[in-house]
């Protein structure tokens, strides 16, 4: 079993994070130790580092939960066909939202190119500022 500390070390979540998805009922400590604090096992720590992956889709608490339920379900047997077309509807999500980020990505690498063009136009002058003035390197 492990506390909160070090859970939200091992993830990289807040405690005040672990805090609200045990309130709004996403991940919930299995145990309380007898002084009152959460203690968490391995599989709850998974569930944080999933809902962790989850966050940067965009999806709601809402959403995070039911996807939660749902891949719990899958590994049971009889999985309905309501929860299969959910699992296929929020993979489809997934990939477009990943899709989308990549786009994001590619518009900031970009301009991070630009900016470092910009950078290496700068050196050079201050450089050449520099050489000609040997007391500014005193």
């Amino acid at each position: 079993m492990h506390q909160i500390g070090e859970v939200a070390d091992a993830v990289g979540l807040s405690l005040r994070t672990i805090r609200h998805y045990e309130q709004v009922r996403i991940v919930v400590p299995s145990a309380r130790s007898a002084g009152g604090f959460r203690l968490y096992t391995d599989g709850d720590v998974d569930r944080l580092r999933m809902v962790k992956r989850m966050k940067p889709l965009g999806l709601s608490l809402e959403e995070i939960r039911e996807v939660l339920l749902l891949l719990d379900r899958l590994d049971r047997p009889g999985l309905d066909e309501s929860s299969r077309h959910r699992v296929a509807v929020y993979a489809s999500l997934a990939v477009e939202r990943c899709d989308r980020l990549r786009q994001r990505l590619a518009l900031a690498m970009e301009f991070t190119e630009v900016l470092g063009r910009a950078v290496k136009q700068i050196e050079p002058e201050n450089t050449r500022r520099d050489a000609a003035n040997p007391r500014s390197r005193a």
